[in-house]
């Protein structure tokens, strides 16, 4: 049974890569299939797939069990699953990342956990 709250509306910037289109929060518990375009949050948990050719970013406190295909993601939560991302893949503590991650550009700063593998892709 899916539980979750979905907030569409535009919210100040708060990502590296402008302003959050939806927001899946704190709270919130989300199971199934997310596309979307332009910038989501998550806050809350959610278990499933992800695709995007846009940007998605796992806030500190999620929880993610996913298989993930975007442009780019931004890890502060955890994440269990594989990760592809066209662009790139940044990890920020307290991020822990379970699986393998697929990208031509991953920046893991101090403090992360990282437990999989890596396949850094040229960008052509």
């Amino acid at each position: 049974m899916a539980h979750f709250n979905l907030i569409k509306m535009p919210l100040p910037p708060m990502t590296e890569t402008g302003t959050i289109n939806a927001v899946i929060d704190k709270g919130a518990h989300f199971e199934g299939k997310l596309t979307f375009e332009g910038t989501v949050r998550i806050g809350g948990e959610f278990k499933g797939e992800i695709f995007t050719n846009d940007v998605l970013v796992i806030s500190e406190g999620a929880r993610v069990e996913a298989e993930i295909d975007a442009g780019v993601v931004i890890v502060s939560g955890t994440v269990v699953g594989n990760i592809s991302a066209r662009e790139k893949v940044v990890a920020h503590p307290p991020a822990i990342i379970r699986g393998t991650v697929t990208t031509p550009s991953l920046r893991i700063d101090e403090g992360v956990v990282f437990e999989g593998s890596t396949n850094m892709l040229q960008n052509n």
